[in-house]
């Protein structure tokens, strides 16, 4: 009986420090996070899950956030954070503008104070661009400019403005899982309706599944 006592609090301890452990995780180092739309095509695609890095920006307050490892963030960096607009969305995009910097899009060029940038990672679904001029747009002193890499499909600062340096969540890492998603998946919140989506996950696991993805590095 002692034995079997023991055991049962063995096994009680170790639950306990996992949990404790990946509640640590989750909170302060490593979170998961879904693409529900196509703004960053084909850099990230619908139903990528990723990997963020929480501290690599130094978010976490008081002695946690001096002993980890981080750095401000650098122009061409994708980044997740909260959306502007309403802070219990997270949003993902890539950084464009520092603070200090001047960002202008001149058709489908965008110009940093004054240098084009060279941007292989973009995408243009249409044959023009709605506007033919963005900017210029003067980036204040603890704000970003973030922009989509699906550029004729992406909500990002040439709409809704700067992201403040708070705002900042982390840098994705990896891709640990892809999974085939419908477009309009994001917008069918009821239920049934995630009842649906868990039992297609659940019956084509392996169908729908992007092996090239897995474990592919974001840049």
């Amino acid at each position: 009986m002692e034995f079997h006592k023991s055991t049962i609090r063995e096994y009680f301890e170790s639950f306990v420090i996992t949990a404790i452990i990946a509640l640590f995780t989750t909170t302060f180092v490593i979170q998961a996070f879904k693409i529900p739309t196509g703004s960053m095509e084909s850099t990230l695609l619908i139903g990528d899950h990723l990997l963020v890095n929480k501290f690599v920006y130094g978010m976490n307050p008081g002695v946690l956030g001096k002993l980890l490892p981080c750095k401000e963030p650098r122009r061409g960096d994708v980044i997740v954070f909260k959306y502007p607009n309403n802070p219990e969305v997270a949003y993902v995009k890539r950084l464009i503008g520092v603070p200090g910097d001047t960002v202008e899009m001149k058709g489908r060029t965008v110009y940093v104070n004054g240098e084009a940038l060279e941007e292989h990672y973009t995408q243009y679904i249409d044959e023009v661009s709605v506007f033919a001029h963005w900017g210029p747009y003067d980036v204040p002193e603890g704000m970003y400019f973030a922009m989509g890499d699906n550029r004729d499909n992406s909500q990002d600062s040439r709409y809704w403005g700067y992201v403040p340096r708070g705002y900042l969540l982390g840098k994705p890492l990896v891709i640990y899982w892809s999974f085939e998603t419908p477009r309009d998946e994001y917008l069918r919140t009821s239920p049934s309706e995630r009842a649906h989506q868990f039992a297609d996950v659940f019956r084509n696991f392996f169908a729908k599944t992007d092996w090239k993805r897995t474990l592919k590095v974001i840049r």
